[in-house]
């Protein structure tokens, strides 16, 4: 459906209203003087590092493009990232003077904040693409020139940075915003190109075979089993569709084969899931991984065996099931959730499977372990450093843990155990929502998540001066404390799916009766992730068969409360028998099968009573056929 272009011209009037409620909310004044910040040398040099991929992408294989048509205009092009900090310009307009200069330079912040309406600071508020006319800039300084932007993503469809044009020319400019579209989208293909393009298939698609070449065209990257991996915004736009881990089969309506074992570079006609007609080409992967086909075992696909979907966390538990549908309701809200509960409860895994269930789950989760870092390292770990920030600092400096978490989520477990002084630092980036490295003046704005985890009492270190009362509030949004093992009501399901989650294929999905009593009557104080140690320790104990009580490690039996033991009398038959088995006459089979019934079958007690080990007394019975 074509766009009527005066809603297209009032959709960026409004874009335009709205930047300049923002500057008279933020205090400027039209006929002030614009705040230009300019990163100092050493933060400039971290960011040419860090986007060293985008400046080169789009200095040699978009501009060269669109180079004879820049040098016949008195234009400008700025790249900025995704802060608004210019990374790199081209060209020299005759708009340049001595007055306007240092606002394009590089490391200049060109964010609404500083430099009121611009195009590369509006584009950042809006995340559209915006063209900015001569007085619809906010500070009357600069409204000698139009600035026209788009903003850049990256192949995750991350924000990345805007490309930016600026001219001071009289001429029509819809051309000049035209342009600017046509250029960011080629720098996103290329980004696509350049990172998936040697191990992937890669397929462009238009309506038209003569437009296969254009940066209009879709262009979609997929793997060796057909799933698509990456996707150009234009590709989900023609197809009105969402593309993430689609299969290609599905949007070709042809077999995956077959399309893999199109001629290269050739254009093909076909049907777009089903009611598009499309022309294509489809480049193979440049870098091709050989196998030597092996029939005797097919290989199973690697899975994160810690990783458990929300809504299997729970078994039939009400209060896990409290949690997770609480959880649920603020994920992708602006509240913080703080979880408690003992060690090894599960907290790290409820917050992977949360993260999984929310709009981020295409976006970082970094999880800090507060008590793990050392005291001295942790204000540079969190919070990043520039070049020079301290002895040892590395050359390109750090970005740091809570910015490696930005559009993404924050888990911060033990947070009781941080540090008082960073404390301070950490409520400050919560607040500001921005984060500034050791030894810079630059901040960085961060959108995040935040999910804390403590097994300790947050209020009790409040009280006791351990944990600021401020901190406390902005960290404990949603409370939520999971239970530990021995509560759960639903102990005997988790027994069974723990067990299947790491058993070898071959081996049952059953535990027996007696083990069963066993898990259910034991203390736990290591909670689920001891359950996970025990089954592991006793699946590589027990071969191919069904776990039984003598494969469980000696540490279990440890813990076990033994006050329910055996009556008096056959504790005295057993200590009589044990004691003879010490003799040199006595046979210790004989003896071994004797204390063995005497204790009902019980291999750690027989071992306990005749003091060997229960591997011992596994091995006699076995050998005597009294076990299998």
């Amino acid at each position: 459906m074509a766009i009527d272009p005066k809603e297209k011209a009032s959709d960026l009037s409004q874009i335009i209203k709205q930047s300049w409620t923002r500057c008279e909310q933020l205090g400027l004044h039209q006929s002030g003087q614009p705040d230009v910040k300019q990163l100092p040398r050493y933060d400039q040099e971290l960011l040419n590092e860090e986007y060293k991929g985008l400046i080169d992408t789009t200095h040699s294989e978009v501009l060269p493009y669109y180079e004879n048509i820049l040098s016949n205009t008195q234009c400008l092009i700025l790249l900025a990232d995704s802060h608004g900090n210019a990374l790199n310009r081209w060209g020299k307009p005759r708009f340049l003077t001595k007055q306007n200069s240092p606002v394009f330079q590089k490391g200049v912040n060109w964010t609404e904040n500083h430099l009121g309406t611009n195009s590369i600071g509006t584009v950042l508020e809006s995340g559209d693409a915006v063209q900015v006319q001569r007085d619809e800039h906010y500070f009357r300084t600069y409204r000698f020139m139009i600035g026209s932007a788009c903003p850049i993503y990256d192949a995750n469809r991350k924000l990345i940075g805007v490309l930016d044009v600026s001219s001071d020319a009289y001429l029509p400019q819809a051309h000049t915003f035209g342009m600017v579209k046509l250029m960011a989208q080629g720098i996103e293909n290329r980004l696509i190109v350049s990172q998936f393009g040697k191990t992937n298939y890669l397929a462009s698609f238009n309506t038209n075979a003569d437009n296969l070449d254009s940066q209009w065209s879709g262009l979609i990257a997929f793997n060796e089993d057909g799933v698509i991996i990456s996707a150009n915004k234009r590709a989900e736009l023609i197809l009105n569709t969402q593309l993430a881990l689609v299969d290609v089969s599905s949007i070709f309506d042809m077999s995956l084969n077959d399309i893999k074992n199109l001629p290269d570079q050739v254009p093909v006609c076909f049907q777009a899931i089903g009611k598009y007609r499309m022309h294509a080409i489809v480049k193979s992967p440049s870098v091709i991984s050989i196998q030597t086909p092996n029939f005797e075992k097919k290989a199973l696909p690697k899975t994160d065996k810690n990783f458990i979907a929300l809504d299997d966390f729970s078994s039939g538990d009400e209060r896990i099931e409290r949690c997770v549908e609480q959880a649920k309701r603020v994920i992708d809200k602006d509240i913080p959730i703080l979880i408690h509960g003992e060690t090894g409860v599960g907290k790290e895994v409820f917050v992977k499977a949360l993260h999984q269930f929310s709009d981020r789950k295409r976006c970082p989760l970094v999880a800090v372990n507060c008590a793990a870092i050392p005291s001295e390292l942790a204000e540079s770990e969190l919070f990043g450093y520039v070049k020079g920030a301290f002895t040892g600092a590395s050359e390109k400096g750090a970005p740091g843990l809570i910015r490696n978490a930005n559009t993404g989520t924050l888990f911060l477990d033990e947070i009781g155990e941080m540090p008082l002084k960073l404390q301070g630092r950490l409520l400050r980036v919560l607040q500001e929502r921005s984060v500034t490295p050791l030894g810079s003046s630059q901040s960085y704005p961060v959108d995040i998540k935040l999910i804390s985890a403590t097994n300790k009492s947050l209020r009790e270190n409040v009280a006791n001066g351990l944990f600021r009362q401020d901190l406390y509030y902005r960290v404990s949004g949603l409370n939520i404390e999971l239970p530990p093992l021995r509560e759960r009501a639903d102990k005997i399901q988790l027994f069974s799916k723990i067990n299947q989650m790491y058993k070898e294929q071959h081996q049952p999905a059953q535990l027996s009766p007696r083990v069963i009593e066993l898990f259910y009557n034991h203390p736990w104080p290591g909670n689920v992730r001891q359950l996970v140690s025990v089954i592991q320790i006793a699946l590589a104990m027990c071969d191919e068969g069904m776990i039984q009580e003598w494969h469980l490690p000696d540490d279990f039996f440890a813990d076990l409360n033994t006050t329910s033991s055996l009556p008096a009398t056959t504790l005295l038959q057993t200590k009589r028998r044990s004691q003879a088995s010490q003799e040199p006459e006595s046979d210790p089979l004989n003896e071994t099968i004797r204390v063995y019934n005497d204790t009902h079958q019980n291999i750690s007690k027989t071992a306990r009573l005749l003091s060997v080990s229960r591997n011992t007394v596994y091995k006699r019975l076995k050998n005597a056929d009294v076990i299998k």
